[in-house]
């Protein structure tokens, strides 16, 4: 399958393993990797901050970037959902939306691709020690994807997991919300670390980067010895 990599703005600037790991994954599993240089943000950081019109130009300029694809991977749950709500913002627009639609139809984050499509359950990662996982708001609440990580975790050879406490709750990042609210989202990012040292795990997983960025670097200034991961880096772990 000819997979056309989606790579969002958080993996190209600060998380480039992230990208390399997504890649070496599915290149494993047999997919034929595209990725498209004209690919710019989706958009999302502008829209979320209420610049709508604005941010189409964006969104406009993706969607034809990637028209062309069999199907689109992220290693992103919130970049994911953006995508699928391309249709609804152009929902008005006899040209776009359907274009739209169109996009949305053939997008996936990275695990439920895996798991739902590709129909993989295990990818043969080995990695050893304790594990939990952050499931982010937009990928669970959103996107809908919740059970295809958990299922992939727990086929990784020599990982113990434990559930994370109060896991639903929202690490405080919410991309702009951390630099407008930084006071409360400090509090919120507190109680996930104090969360996710009540496991004595020695990794916590996530799947979307502005989470794992946010809840690393609160871990890295409390001092805190738990090692934040990507979930591909996890898969790709031999």
């Amino acid at each position: 399958m000819k997979v056309t990599l989606f790579i969002t703005c958080i993996v190209d600037m600060f998380q480039a393993d992230v990208g390399k790991a997504t890649v070496e994954v599915l290149e494993r599993l047999g997919c034929d990797i595209d990725f498209p240089m004209g690919q710019v943000c989706c958009g999302q950081p502008a829209y979320n901050s209420g610049y709508v019109e604005e941010s189409k130009d964006a969104m406009k300029k993706m969607i034809a970037t990637f028209e062309h694809a069999e199907v689109v991977v992220t290693p992103s749950g919130s970049c994911a959902t953006m995508f699928k709500e391309y249709q609804h913002i152009f929902h008005d627009d006899p040209i776009w939306r359907p274009r739209a639609e169109k996009l949305a139809s053939k997008t996936y984050e990275l695990t439920e691709f895996i798991v739902n499509v590709l129909k993989v359950e295990n990818v043969g990662a080995k990695l050893s020690g304790v594990a939990t996982y952050h499931p982010s708001c937009h990928m669970t609440r959103l996107l809908g994807v919740k059970d295809a990580p958990m299922t992939l975790l727990h086929n990784v050879e020599g990982l113990q997991f434990e559930p994370l406490p109060n896991a639903h709750n929202c690490c405080g990042f919410g991309g702009t919300f951390s630099v407008k609210m930084g006071n409360i989202s400090e509090q919120m990012v507190d109680e996930k670390v104090d969360s996710a040292e009540q496991t004595k795990a020695d990794f916590l997983i996530g799947a979307d980067g502005g989470c794992l960025m946010n809840i690393g670097g609160r871990i890295e200034r409390r001092g805190k010895p738990i090692r934040v991961m990507h979930i591909a880096e996890v898969l790709n772990s031999r």
